[in-house]
């Protein structure tokens, strides 16, 4: 396993996210070849509806995960820096989902296992974002504790 740091991370910027969900609907098309928001693994939260305060929430790549130290099926490692999870090892109990501070894996009925940001293996397609609310951006450049 190796756990270098990833050179890149994603950095949401919520004052200018529109709330428009495209980032929802690449990320699901990409890993599902669908067209529902709800299996993305990355979500908008409506912190106000009035005047309409968003928020994406994505995987932070924390360099020491809550959700690796709750898996206890070894299902989350760490490789190239890139918190992963091996959908094969997963048996779906969703500590890690519990675990993460941030709110950062999400759940789908039909799906067996927890979905968490991967970086679309290093190419984000949610980096689509036409109001540029999401950036990829050097790992210190992120501006956030972990």
């Amino acid at each position: 396993m190796n756990q270098k740091t990833p050179k890149m991370i994603l950095k949401v910027i919520p004052e200018k996210c529109a709330g428009c969900h495209v980032c929802e609907l690449v990320c699901s098309l990409h890993h599902f070849s669908v067209n529902n928001p709800k299996k993305s693994r990355i979500r908008i939260q409506t912190l106000f509806p009035e005047p309409g305060v968003n928020k994406p929430v994505v995987c932070r790549q924390c360099k020491k995960p809550a959700c690796l130290e709750a898996c206890l099926e070894g299902a989350i490692t760490i490789e190239d820096g890139i918190v992963k999870l091996d959908e094969e090892k997963c048996t779906g109990c969703g500590a890690c989902v519990e675990a993460c501070p941030f709110g950062s894996l999400f759940t789908h009925p039909d799906i067996p296992y927890p979905l968490k940001c991967d970086l679309c293996g290093g190419d984000p397609q949610c980096l689509l974002c036409p109001k540029e609310a999401i950036k990829l951006v050097p790992r210190d450049k992120r501006g956030v504790e972990e």
